[in-house]
């Protein structure tokens, strides 16, 4: 289970410091490849790993990050961190491809039974900055509305009118 083989990375890479794929792939009995994915994803999560390339080199942990998973033996669960905030939109399916096609807001989430008129649909998208979503919003044009958070309607509100004012009638 993939879950458990990034739990045992983690705890590789804390005990020993900088492995390399091709030990990290024997000892977890998966391929090279499926380590990659696996450094990909615990880096996606938030947990700081950096390569080192060359002789000697390999994967390791930040000098001094400790994972919360140094507790695990303890009887009482450990308090859940809050995740990354996400944006709630609606989006037309012309914004959704060019979402895709431009790699923009990515993993777009459309929850389910949300068609509503003309095939918009409410989303949602992982937000890890204001200034970053605006942009990525404004690139779609006017197949996608921001409902939430206000900070981001806000941000995106500002630069169109920014932009209006390069462009009005003086």
């Amino acid at each position: 289970m993939r879950a458990g083989r990034l739990i045992t990375l983690m705890l590789i890479l804390q005990r020993r410091g900088r492995v390399t794929a091709t030990a990290l792939a024997g000892e977890l009995e998966v391929s090279e490849r499926t380590v990659l994915r696996d450094i990909e994803a615990l880096s996606g999560a938030g947990v700081p790993v950096y390569a080192t390339r060359g002789p000697g080199g390999g994967f390791q942990l930040l000098e001094g990050y400790t994972p919360e998973l140094a507790g695990l033996g303890r009887s009482k669960p450990a308090a859940r961190q809050p995740g990354p905030s996400r944006a709630r939109v609606r989006i037309t399916p012309e914004g959704r491809r060019l979402a895709a096609v431009l790699d923009r807001l990515q993993p777009l989430r459309v929850r389910r039974g949300s068609v509503a008129e003309h095939g918009w649909v409410d989303a949602t998208f992982r937000l890890d900055s204001i200034e970053g979503a605006a942009i990525d919003v404004l690139s779609l044009g006017p197949n996608i509305e921001v409902l939430a958070p206000a900070e981001l309607r806000d941000e995106i509100a500002e630069r169109i009118h920014r932009t209006a004012l390069l462009y009005g009638d003086d």
